[in-house]
């Protein structure tokens, strides 16, 4: 059984910095992707930023410059540091991952978190 955790979510003022995890825990065997996304009220599900198990990053124009995704291979974690948040940002943030477990190497499947809730105050 696979579960993945946020945290860092909160509220915070326009212009100021948070920084969001999220752990993956079970029988895991590898993370091919991780994903940042959010939702808004009223609005469909956004992809915010990627990052591949090599490394590679991509953002959403609206976060670029100001978001970084990072990952942490050996704690099959992920963070997304915002910085200069903006009231627009505010969204229920999701973590994705997609994984191969121990006992089904041959599949990868598709795991989401909680979500954490992020309020950005004008």
């Amino acid at each position: 059984q696979v579960q993945l955790v946020e945290s860092g979510g909160g509220l915070v003022q326009a212009g100021g910095s948070l920084r969001l995890s999220c752990a993956a825990s079970g029988s895991i065997f590898s993370i091919s992707r991780m994903d940042w996304y959010r939702q808004a009220p009223g609005k469909q599900r956004d992809l915010v930023a990627a990052i591949t198990s090599g490394g590679s990053t991509n953002y959403a124009d609206s976060v670029k410059g100001r978001f970084t995704i990072s990952r942490d291979n050996d704690k099959n974690t992920m963070y997304l540091q915002m910085n200069s948040l903006k009231p627009e940002d505010t969204a229920v943030y999701y973590c994705y991952m997609r994984i191969q477990t121990v006992n089904f190497r041959n599949l990868e499947l598709d795991y989401w978190g909680q979500g954490t809730q992020v309020t950005v105050s004008s």
